[in-house]
């Protein structure tokens, strides 16, 4: 972080702006909406200068900058197209520990000016450290376009209930799920009538309701956090408490909420952290604490993530739940992988199943599962794959049909081994793949070999990368 962002109140503060022209008048007439005493020094002023008012905020003096300007001042801005005026300015401001900001030139500024999408009382400010300003001013445009001119109707209405609220309500945590609560209801981002606002808002104060605890399940995907829902980003925002498994990446647990409670419940092969049961009794209690609670899975809860067994436990408690789908292994580290899980000419079924179970028991249809013309997507499959080869070729399907390992599929250390069915488990043991881990077995691995579009992106990444180092190494 080259800058640290911070707001400042510069209501009836003095401020100098060094220069006369265009430029500075930006500087003055944004320095003048947020009420700051106006000091202006320039040899010459430009046209633009005569609309502004002439009142108590600015005071104009037509002549060279010269450091007793500087005298008392809370904000230096130097917007002159001359160097060495530039480089005077922010020398005696330095010295005089005030912060200054030279238009262009970030060498010359110990404080700069974002870009700002202004809301009041909601203000939004973007910055790219000097580094990219035609595209803050995009962004800045994506904003504006966004947000609606309501907001900051919403944002003051807000703030004048906020003493009210506080009185009625205690307790933080009460006050905060009303707020959310609130702004779940009128969304900052629709227009709303104001009198239809304070309404909600009397009769809420009269009679607050109890917080009511929730659970969502919600799935996170295979781990590249781009792969989120905009639902699941929305519940990961609003939990009191996120309970996490160990599938989940930190670059999606770096989404969450930040003053949440956190509780990794992750489990690995052959060990239970925290076993289902304990699990489901966490859920259970911290909703009727009156806790929102983000129970957050890797890929989708209810594929082959007993999000099926938490819901039951959740209805059977009288706990209200919800169920946020996420992009599953199966189609999230294929589709990174490039191995399409369906195609016309190879594969007219998927069979989606776990490898967590005894691979070796009646209940497996082996017959079934070693059909030709399918795809064969295995989850937790590694330390079962010696017996899930045999088992395969026995029931029927060749030893050349292809094999993929997907380790660690979407996230940016994703490896993918491939080869043939009776190569399986040694290939897992040679390239000592670890978990998470995904076996696909199928006649469209064969496509892997052309379709592997991240492999090439993440080299074209690397690449650029080293190319950027080196030349900032030969400048």
């Amino acid at each position: 972080m080259e800058f640290f962002p911070i707001f400042l109140n510069l209501k009836r503060k003095p401020v100098l702006v060094v220069g006369g022209g265009e430029v500075a008048y930006r500087k003055v007439t944004a320095l003048k909406k947020a009420g700051a005493q106006l000091t202006v020094v320039s040899p010459s002023f430009h046209s633009l200068f005569g609309e502004l008012s002439t009142n108590d905020s600015i005071r104009y003096i037509e002549n060279e900058f010269h450091p007793y300007y500087l005298d008392h001042q809370y904000l230096v801005v130097s917007a002159t197209d001359d160097p060495q005026v530039n480089t005077a300015v922010y020398q005696a401001a330095t010295q005089r520990r005030i912060f200054v900001t030279t238009v262009d030139d970030l060498k010359r500024s110990s404080a700069i000016f974002p870009a700002v999408v202004d809301r009041s009382p909601i203000m939004i400010a973007i910055s790219s450290a000097g580094k990219a300003p035609v595209l803050v001013r995009k962004i800045k445009q994506q904003l504006e376009t966004w947000l609606p001119q309501s907001l900051g109707q919403l944002g003051t209405l807000a703030g004048e209930y906020r003493v009210k609220v506080k009185e009625r309500l205690h307790h933080f945590s009460a006050r905060r799920w009303f707020w959310e609560d609130f702004f779940q209801r009128f969304s900052p981002f629709q227009h709303h009538r104001e009198a239809d606002v304070r309404v909600y808002l009397e009769s809420e104060l009269q009679n607050p309701a109890p917080k009511k605890g929730h659970v969502a399940l919600v799935g996170a995907g295979p781990g590249d956090p781009e792969l989120l829902t905009l639902k699941a980003l929305q519940v990961m925002q609003s939990a009191d408490v996120i309970v996490h498994d160990r599938l989940v990446s930190d670059a999606v647990l770096a989404y969450a909420r930040k003053d949440a409670d956190y509780i990794s419940v992750g489990k690995t092969a052959g060990h239970h952290c925290v076993p289902q049961k304990e699990i489901n009794q966490i859920l259970v209690d911290l909703a009727k604490e009156g806790k929102v609670v983000c129970r957050l899975k890797g890929g989708d809860p209810f594929i082959f993530g007993r999000g099926g067994e938490e819901a039951e436990i959740l209805h059977q408690q009288g706990v209200a739940f919800s169920i946020v789908p996420g992009i599953t292994a199966a189609s999230g580290c294929s589709a990174y992988a490039g191995i399409p899980l369906t195609h016309r000419d190879h594969a007219q079924h998927v069979h989606i199943v776990t490898g967590h179970r005894k691979y070796d028991s009646e209940a497996t249809d082996w017959q079934a599962l070693a059909q030709s013309n399918q795809t064969l997507v295995i989850y937790m499959g590694l330390l079962h794959a010696e017996v899930i080869q045999q088992q395969l070729i026995t029931h029927g399907r060749a030893k050349e049909t292809p094999v993929a390992i997907v380790e660690n599929g979407t996230r940016d250390n994703q490896r993918v081994i491939s080869g043939t069915l009776n190569e399986l488990s040694q290939l897992i043991q040679s390239n000592e793949v670890g978990s998470p881990g995904l076996i696909i077995v199928g006649e469209v691995v064969a496509l892997q070999q052309s379709l592997q579009w991240f492999k090439q992106d993440q080299e074209e990444k690397q690449l650029e990368t080293i190319n950027v180092q080196g030349q900032v190494r030969a400048s």
